[in-house]
């Protein structure tokens, strides 16, 4: 039996949606029923693949080429959906990157660019796509934190720093659109078998496992699964939250 989570129809935004988690969480709202487009920085290749994989299929994707830094063109992509869809429905801010190091051995730009990206892109999306649910008196933001936002991790100064904020950022957006019926959430997952994660694996993997309760790195499904939890009507009464998806990782 399938469960109607209230997405049919929905329209949904997903920033860096070509691969990894982003991919995931657009193909699984496009299985159910969703009018998906996703944003992608640079890999054009990849984000054609998803598009096309899902045409085959009927389902209801598109995709913008957006660098999420970018606050003009975000604005802009954002009114382009707003236009076609004729509402905005969810918003999930996955778009992220990692760049560690010793904090000694930081590059301004290392330190920059993940800011900028990671908070810079979310409060650009977010301040795009907040007009048109108050509006509609309605709407679902979620962002994508990481268990490094409360679990500090070697190298990852930067990243850490981004990903607290992110989880800061997410309860006082909640606090301020409550009154507006807009709900804001995040999900933070642990260590996810991902491209973006490969260099930790290879590095420390037996070591990370041997920390997760649940001995096993997550899946991108596994994360686009508690994004779908989120954006369905069966977190309604749900905001302000982080959810974590990372085996307990945080526990230890």
């Amino acid at each position: 039996m399938r469960i109607d989570a209230g997405l049919l129809g929905k329209s949904v935004i997903v920033t860096g949606g070509s691969r990894g988690i982003g991919r995931a969480i657009v193909e699984l709202f496009a299985d159910e029923g969703s009018d998906v487009t996703f944003f992608y920085r640079d890999n054009a290749k990849a984000a054609d693949e998803v598009v096309q994989a899902a045409t085959a299929t009927s389902r209801k994707v598109a995709s913008e080429k957006v660098d999420v830094r970018d606050a003009s063109a975000c604005a802009a992509a954002v009114e382009r959906v707003a236009n076609r869809c004729g509402r905005i429905d969810i918003l999930v801010n996955n778009a992220g990157i990692i760049r560690d190091n010793q904090l000694a051995a930081l590059e301004d730009d290392d330190v920059r660019s993940v800011l900028e990206t990671n908070v810079g892109g979310v409060f650009n999306m977010a301040r795009a796509v907040v007009p048109h649910m108050i509006v509609q008196r309605a709407g679902k933001i979620i962002n994508l934190s990481s268990v490094s936002g409360e679990k500090g991790g070697r190298g990852q100064t930067n990243y850490a720093a981004s990903k607290g904020a992110i989880n800061a950022f997410t309860r006082a957006l909640a606090v301020e659109l409550a009154p507006r019926k807009i709900t804001v959430n995040a999900v933070a997952p642990g260590v996810i078998e991902t491209e973006m994660s490969q260099d930790v694996r290879d590095a420390a993997g037996d070591v990370v496992l041997s920390k997760i309760l649940l001995r096993r790195f997550g899946s991108p499904e596994d994360v686009a699964c508690a994004v779908w939890f989120l954006a369905s009507d069966y977190a309604n009464y749900v905001t302000g939250e982080v959810l974590h998806v990372d085996g307990g990782f945080k526990m230890e």
